[in-house]
């Protein structure tokens, strides 16, 4: 099969095109024929070896963190899935290798695509979903009445974090250029921010939670806009030393995400603010939640562009430019 992997860690480099095996498929697992995938900023953060003293990867590595695509074959202890059905996932770490042809992805990291959208779309959710369900649902329990603020709401898990925060009740607000205002406005954002202009701890307070996905610097102004017994959930750092032992990470790991968060988690303490990072994780049974909100019409599948499969590197290349307004995806059939 075709694949684009990466045989070293280096920021400045191109993804390769090679030939590899076709994937073996293991007891639990199901082979599936890759239609689309969409590229993430954490595709080129692995590239560059931002996170690899938490992910360290063997090389050559096949990047590629979302899926959507038609299974044809399972492995013989397979319960849930058979030939022919279409799927969608975001394979679990060290399992990841969407940019290719085919990948063989365990169950329980897997579910049905929603009937209602087409196979790029489909692609476009698993990785942004479950990163706004983990952060509103499981981390920050989101209530009807609460007040949600959304950084970067243009952005891929902007888009569907707002989403799924309005179907929750919440009121939202976000940070964006104007022009994406009415975008936005239609994703069911409340109170908009223009970045170039705006200074949201100026325009926000008394917010219950906090998704935070850029800077350390945004980090901390985002304590201005929290209330006592708030919450901030960011999904850009820094870990913290819970985090480093949820995820069984090595001593010295541990040891620096202690002197890596000890400012931000001593300023949580003394405003009794709730402060955790979020690594999303593979979850096949959430996003089958996400399933049943998509073909209801709760959430739309929000893309930028699409490219086709021998363009992906092209398609990183966006990505990594900040000019995305919503997903990239890949095609490959």
């Amino acid at each position: 099969m075709k694949a684009f992997s990466i045989s070293r860690y280096k920021k400045e480099s191109s993804l390769e095109l090679v030939d590899l095996p076709e994937p073996i498929v293991k007891d639990h697992e199901v082979l599936v024929e890759i239609h689309a995938a969409s590229v993430n900023l954490l595709d080129s953060k692995i590239k560059s070896g931002e996170f690899k003293l938490i992910l360290p990867y063997k090389m050559p590595l096949v990047l590629g963190h979302d899926v959507a695509g038609i299974i044809v074959k399972t492995g013989a202890k397979v319960k849930n899935f058979k030939v022919g059905d279409e799927i969608y996932s975001r394979p679990s770490d060290f399992h990841i290798g969407t940019f290719a042809e085919f990948i063989s992805i365990d169950e329980k990291d897997v579910a049905l695509k929603p009937t209602n959208i087409s196979m790029e779309e489909a692609a476009s959710i698993p990785l942004v979903g479950l990163t706004a369900w983990q952060a509103l649902i499981e981390q920050s329990n989101v209530q009807n009445g609460q007040k949600v603020f959304i950084q970067a709401g243009s952005g891929g898990v902007g888009n569907f974090a707002i989403q799924l925060a309005k179907y929750m009740g919440a009121t939202v607000a976000t940070t964006a250029s104007e022009k994406s205002f009415d975008v936005l406005k239609n994703l069911g954002a409340d109170v908009l921010i223009d970045y170039k202009t705006q200074d949201f701890e100026d325009a926000l307070i008394d917010y219950d939670i906090v998704l935070n996905s850029q800077d350390n610097k945004t980090l901390e102004k985002s304590f201005e806009v929290i209330k006592p017994g708030g919450k901030i959930v960011s999904i850009s750092g820094p870990p913290t030393p819970v985090f480093a032992e949820e995820h069984r990470l090595p001593w010295y790991v541990k040891l620096a995400t202690r002197f890596l968060s000890s400012k931000i988690r001593k300023r949580a303490k003394k405003q009794n603010v709730n402060y955790s990072f979020l690594f999303m994780t593979a979850n096949g049974k959430q996003l089958s939640e996400i399933t049943h909100l998509i073909e209801t019409g709760k959430i739309k599948p929000v893309i930028d562009k699409v490219f086709a499969f021998e363009k992906t590197n092209d398609a990183l290349q966006y990505i990594e430019s900040g000019r995305a307004k919503g997903k990239v995806v890949i095609k490959m059939k």
